[in-house]
């Protein structure tokens, strides 16, 4: 078991899942050791599509391999982008012979993703025209693109819809614009971002996602030459300018990498150090780690996860954006609540089909029950929110192997987890998905001890 490789690669995407759609995982035992967590998946794609936006080369350094990372390298040289890398971790993206892409090689290489929205201001601004197909991502929710819409025509973009998709046309230079997002958006966030720093005069931007790879995403435009001030209550002032150069910068850590491998040492009763993460940007999951029980250490290198060895404590979640609890943070954490003595309470108010993964902990002998219109409390501090749901989770309840679908990446990376930490044989099918996001995730699980044999074919 565990053939997996673990030396580094080139970091252009992952091949351990090549061939490989099925993994059996023999569960039990602690995972015990250290991982390196590399440039959040959130921050490296956007930071490749602000490199369209400049007259010169950028170098993007500590880019983690994962496919989410090649389907943004396909979608820049499909708009004839040069984009080279290093074993090192990092790419040099060089846009001085952009030019427009096909239909068919931007459908191509976008799969799923819905990074290509994110293409359309740097775009407009290099070309004068863009073009984005429908647009897919993981079924967690419908994630409406309404707002990036909505704020590319107050810069005065033209658009187009067809079957095939939205053509995009700017006649003119983009104009500055007043935007206020009925949602703290991140993705609208960064498309107002990437769009306004090169259009004429003033945007400020109202309600505005200030997530950590927000900030690390505007920290980049400063350095390529734009004027981006971050004022109270969720407003951004950019004032455009005429071109921007190139940058050279290392990328905020993962810190959804980081927060599954620490409810991974949770629902484990393992120790795992997570090597490159921060205290800073994960003070509120800390925060809620140790109210269930968790244990850490946090160093200059990383930080240090462990199970108490003792009984966890139920807590109640509530996901929001920053500086909230993170969407992504909830489905591992909530594996581990299953073992936690009680009923904990996990409210989803980001997206609306978020607990779908949950059926397969419940094949796993999981007690949870979801609540499909939500469960409102006096307690509640995020405010209730249209097709918000929640999930009960009642513990312990002991795990047990079973044969489960990865139908998302976080789910994915849970219902490993869940795997590893069963007892029994598991076999966990769709695996690739979990690539989108999680680096060398077979090799890792390899290095903390887990047992699982790859199925090739």
């Amino acid at each position: 078991m565990n053939h997996v490789s673990t030396e580094p690669a080139v970091p252009v995407v992952s091949d351990e899942f090549a061939g490989v759609d099925t993994v059996d995982f023999y569960g039990g035992k602690p995972l015990l050791g250290s991982v390196d967590v590399r440039g959040a998946k959130n921050l490296v794609t956007k930071a490749m599509v602000a490199a369209l936006l400049a007259d010169q080369p950028s170098v993007l350094g500590n880019v983690p391999r994962i496919s989410d990372v090649a389907v943004v390298r396909g979608l820049l040289e499909a708009h004839a982008v040069l984009v080279t890398d290093s074993a090192s971790g990092e790419l040099t993206l060089d846009p001085r012979g952009v030019k427009s892409a096909h239909f068919a090689e931007i459908d191509a290489h976008a799969g799923s993703s819905r990074i290509p929205i994110l293409f359309c201001g740097p775009l407009l601004h290099q070309l004068g025209e863009a073009f984005i197909p429908d647009l897919g991502g993981c079924r967690i929710g419908d994630r409406p693109i309404n707002f990036h819409l909505d704020a590319l025509r107050a810069f005065g973009a033209e658009l187009e819809k067809s079957h095939e998709g939205i053509s995009l046309r700017a006649p003119r230079r983009l104009t500055g614009a007043q935007v206020d997002l009925p949602y703290p958006s991140v993705g609208a966030t960064e498309q107002v971002l990437l769009t306004a720093v090169r259009a004429a005069g003033v945007t400020e931007l109202r309600n505005a996602a200030i997530e950590p790879e927000i900030t690390d995403l505007i920290a980049i435009l400063q350095k390529m030459g734009a004027i981006i001030s971050v004022e109270t209550d969720r407003t951004i002032l950019i004032e455009g300018v005429d071109s921007l150069s190139g940058y050279r910068h290392t990328a905020i850590f993962d810190r959804s990498e980081t927060a599954s491998w620490a409810a991974a040492a949770l629902a484990t009763r393992g120790t795992i150090f997570v090597r490159g993460a921060r205290q800073q940007e994960l003070m509120t999951f800390l925060n809620v780690y140790r109210k269930v029980g968790g244990e850490f250490t946090v160093t200059d290198d990383g930080i240090e996860f462990r199970h108490p060895g003792s009984a966890l404590q139920p807590v109640v979640i509530e996901t929001d954006v920053h500086p909230g609890f993170m969407t992504d943070w909830q489905q591992p954490m909530v594996v581990a609540l299953t073992q936690a003595e009680g009923v904990s309470i996990v409210h989803e108010t980001v997206y609306e089909n978020r607990f779908g993964f949950t059926d397969a902990l419940i094949d796993m002998g999981a007690n949870i029950t979801v609540h499909k219109e939500g469960i409102a409390s006096i307690t509640r501090r995020v405010p209730r929110r249209p097709l918000e749901q929640a999930a009960v989770i009642t513990g312990p309840t002991p795990l047990h192997g079973a044969t489960v679908r990865v139908p998302d990446l976080r789910g994915g990376f849970s219902h490993v987890i869940a795997a590893v930490a069963a007892d029994g044989q598991s076999t966990v099918e769709n695996v690739g998905i979990i690539s989108r996001g999680y680096e060398h995730l077979l090799p890792k699980l390899a290095g903390l001890g887990a047992s699982f044999e790859p199925r090739v074919g």
